[in-house]
């Protein structure tokens, strides 16, 4: 029986009996550990299917929690000590043990401290109630001390693992844009460790960064993986790479719409390849993609889809060359009628040849958009109508657009 409260007792935390009560419970841990453990692994699946969590270690962090609040109970105030319990997290996140199994594991263990503590006591008979009810308020805030530090130490490892991971997948990434992966067999091994399916094909995306370190598509694999493709990336020093699986048909349509969605600079897709081991080159052809786009226009270029763009980039220091050479006549035109005869030219080629279309997007008549037109081939030379000339006018247009003019051109 519980003894009745006693008036002179002025701090029921500080009670004698409890204290001692405690003290003899704490002789008892090996026991007491070993009845919790069981307790454990009866009311929680997981525990009782895994071999994640040893019995011995089991034990060993029930012994310890309880040698500590029974050090604490019936006694002057203490400063709870949770290092056990953060280290407990640590190891349960390292062995894989779900998050709320770990929790429910503590509200076991603090319900079976309770009971032991009510038991022993009425067996004892003399703890007053009012020393039990303070110690409930003990035994209750060491658990929720114990439960928050072993959650921080569970995340804490969690974030690490992650972190390491993610570095790992980076690696592999890497290793892969540099060809430095030839073996079939390692391929599908990364492939599978990378998450991006077997077989492709596949696409390597480069977008370039608005500054060193900082994504340019941010939460592109995400937002991927909801469009149900499959990628892995990694962010260089000037570049963000992306190898990605595009399983279905759809999925280069749907990669297209997402990356037009996130791109803030330029981005390029490489054409799809079969072999990851042809990753190396997947690259340097979304490179020359990437700087075919025009940022006025759309800052994704596909390389298959835009065939001007890409020959217009591929070789700077020919295509340049090119451009003077077809552009030579417009040399002796004051640049904003040379800048106004090539807009008309392109949004005549925008347009599939249609002058009144022409008209109607740069607002003027359709007579001033022919007019334009037949200045530029007199000025060039090159007919509109002739299909060899008015391919070397397009591309001579999509170099200047698409490359900064460079001082020895004509040399």
């Amino acid at each position: 029986m519980l003894r009745p409260v006693e008036q002179e007792q002025d701090d029921p935390h500080l009670d004698p009996h409890l204290a001692a009560l405690a003290a003899e419970l704490g002789e008892r841990v090996e026991g007491l550990a070993a009845e919790a453990a069981n307790l454990i692994r009866d009311q929680i699946e997981f525990y009782r299917i895994t071999s994640a969590v040893t019995e011995k270690d089991l034990r060993n962090n029930l012994r310890a929690n309880l040698v500590f609040a029974f050090s604490g109970i019936g006694g002057a105030g203490q400063t709870v000590d949770v290092s056990e319990a953060r280290q407990t997290g640590r190891r349960r996140a390292a062995a894989g043990v779900p998050l709320p199994s770990v929790m429910d594991a503590y509200r076991v263990g603090s319900r079976f401290l309770w009971r032991v503590l009510v038991e022993e006591a009425a067996k004892a008979g003399t703890v007053t109630s009012e020393a039990l009810v303070a110690a409930a308020s003990d035994v209750w805030l060491i658990q929720e001390e114990f439960t928050q530090a072993m959650v921080s130490g569970y995340r804490e490892e969690q974030t690490a693992q992650i972190l390491a991971h993610e570095q790992e997948r980076s690696a592999m990434v890497e290793a892969l844009l540099e060809g430095r992966v030839t073996e079939t067999t390692t391929l599908w091994e990364i492939a599978d460790m990378l998450r991006i399916g077997k077989p492709g094909p596949y696409v390597v995306v480069a977008a370039e960064l608005a500054q060193i370190g900082r994504q340019s598509l941010v939460g592109v694999e995400t937002a991927l993986q909801v469009a149900d493709i499959a990628s892995a990336w990694r962010l260089m020093p000037d570049l963000q790479v992306g190898i990605v699986c595009l399983r279905r048909p759809a999925h280069l349509r749907r990669l297209i719409v997402t990356l037009k969605r996130l791109a803030t600079c330029r981005v390029g897709v490489s054409p799809p390849f079969e072999q990851l081991a042809r990753t190396g080159m997947g690259l340097r052809l979304a490179r020359i993609a990437m700087t075919g786009s025009i940022p006025a226009k759309s800052l994704v270029t596909v390389f298959e889809s835009d065939a001007l763009a890409v020959t217009a980039v591929s070789a700077p220091e020919v295509t340049r060359r090119v451009a003077a050479h077809v552009f030579a006549g417009l040399n002796s035109v004051p640049q904003p009628e040379r800048n106004l005869l090539l807009d008309t030219f392109e949004a005549w080629l925008d347009c599939a040849g249609s002058t009144a279309d022409t008209a109607a997007k740069i607002f003027c008549h359709h007579n001033t958009v022919r007019h334009r037109l037949h200045r530029l081939e007199q000025h060039t030379g090159k007919s509109l109508t002739v299909p060899r000339e008015l391919a070397e006018l397009c591309l001579a247009v999509e170099i200047e657009r698409r490359l900064p003019a460079a001082p020895d051109v004509a040399d």
